[in-house]
């Protein structure tokens, strides 16, 4: 499991709107790493509007936001125009980075167990380390907590 001071894993995956995003290439910026379980749903709503409210705070700060689900790049780009979302989208669709940042786990839910995207986030550093990392995150006021662990670092 991942932990603070750990190097972040890096990754290379498609986007929002088309082409690439990798990780290592947002250096020295510092990144706000995101993971949710999916597109347009409310939790996921809630999480991606408050960080898109907050977005020049972040840019502020230094720091660039970024979210991680396994939907595909289509649906980050229904979803971005749906909201008018002002963060990027990348899509994990074989789960690779949300198993190496350990999110991918076993849900149960109303008795039905199924593998999912537990909603964590993780902060990286300009240097490629994770300063900080939230685990079963509550979406509502969470990028306000965050956007101060991002002014503090």
């Amino acid at each position: 499991m991942l932990k603070q001071g750990d190097t972040a894993p890096d990754f290379t995956l498609p986007r929002d709107g088309g082409g690439e995003l990798t990780l290592s290439a947002l250096q020295p910026a510092k990144v706000v790493l995101y993971f949710y379980p999916r597109d347009d749903t409310p939790g996921c709503t809630t999480e991606a509007l408050e960080f898109t409210a907050l977005g020049a705070e972040f840019a502020a700060a230094g720091a660039q936001v970024v979210g991680v689900s396994k939907d595909t790049v289509a649906k980050h780009d229904k979803f971005i125009t749906k909201h008018d979302l002002g963060v990027a989208l990348v899509s994990d669709a074989d789960s690779d980075a949300c198993e190496r940042y350990g999110v991918w786990v076993e849900k149960n839910m109303y008795g039905k167990v199924s593998m999912g995207i537990e909603r964590a986030t993780f902060l990286i550093g300009g240097d490629g380390r994770i300063a900080q990392v939230w685990r079963k995150v509550k979406a509502k006021g969470h990028a306000e907590e965050v956007l101060e662990a991002v002014r503090n670092l």
